[in-house]
């Protein structure tokens, strides 16, 4: 049996993981400071944060060339990519510093999963085998996995390695120009192997609106605890493990999007301090309804 942790070596041949079940959507990326559209070069894939107990994809905050989403702590969420090429690639994908099939540090040259042309994946949470994960979920920096398991430098970031697929040599089938026999032997079939096409698999783009809570919306924001991501409860998660030549040792896509929690990304301006017209009070539908005053 090919071995989970089997990296590239070379242009050697390696193991890796396909989805056999994979959700993809398209949620709305917004900058920092106003509510545009994120406007992304092309890209191989597509990545997107789906926070699964709100329901909701996070909004994409940018800042100085970086990436950001605000987590909500206790939350569980996943992690959708879909890739957006005609050919197979391999995503190589980090929590925390870690690679979330393996749980070794993370390092481009290790294992993946391999997206069909067109098709996406959805990635629950650290893999424990070919058939469970364990749940991603935004905690305390300290009661992360990487924090946990000794690693915590890099707690509060995802990355995703992309790598197209070596191309398959193709096998030219040479003529028989010998006159067909006129009755096939008994019990002999004669079959050709035909290419499979696979058409992108439809699914409904979702519009996504942003949802944080604003616990003290009367002052501005102060600094709190990184967030990091735990390891939660064990779940069903399918995959099998395939085989992917890589066409290059270096990745040819490197994606990666920071999180946190909100006062963190205003305190580091990523994110606008709450509007001072914000308050505790609770707001009235009509505020200027009041009697008729006498006339002058």
């Amino acid at each position: 049996m090919e071995s989970l942790r089997a990296g590239c070596v070379g242009r050697a041949r390696m193991a890796a993981l396909a989805a056999v079940l994979a959700l993809g959507t398209s949620g709305c990326a917004v900058q920092a400071h106003d509510m545009r559209p994120e406007i992304q070069p092309a890209s191989l894939v597509q990545v997107e944060v789906f926070d699964r107990s709100s329901g909701t994809t996070l909004p994409v905050y940018s800042k100085d060339g970086r990436r950001y989403v605000v987590g909500a702590p206790g939350n569980e969420y996943a992690l959708r990519i879909r890739n957006r090429t005609p050919g197979r690639v391999l995503v190589v994908t980090s929590v925390d510093g870690v690679n979330v099939i393996s749980g070794d540090t993370a390092s481009p040259s290790q294992s993946g999963y391999v997206l069909d042309p067109w098709g996406s994946v959805e990635i629950l949470g650290w893999r424990k085998n070919l058939e469970r994960t364990a749940a991603f979920f935004f905690t305390e920096h300290q009661n992360s996995y990487a924090a946990r398991t000794g690693r915590p430098e890099n707690v509060g970031v995802i990355g995703v390695a992309v790598f197209r697929e070596r191309p398959r040599p193709v096998l030219r089938r040479e003529h028989d120009y010998r006159p067909a026999p006129s009755a096939a032997a008994p019990g002999a079939e004669r079959s050709e192997g035909a290419a499979e096409n696979q058409a992108p698999s439809a699914s409904a783009d979702t519009a996504s609106a942003e949802q944080a809570a604003r616990s003290d919306m009367g002052r501005l924001a102060q600094p709190q605890s990184k967030l990091g991501t735990g390891h939660g409860r064990n779940e069903a998660s399918r995959v099998r493990m395939v085989r992917f030549e890589r066409a290059s040792e270096t990745p040819a896509e490197t994606v990666a999007i920071q999180y946190d929690r909100r006062e963190n990304l205003v305190a580091l301006g990523v994110l606008p301090p709450v509007p001072p017209y914000y308050s505790q009070r609770e707001p009235q539908p009509f505020p200027g309804m009041r009697f008729a005053p006498d006339p002058r």
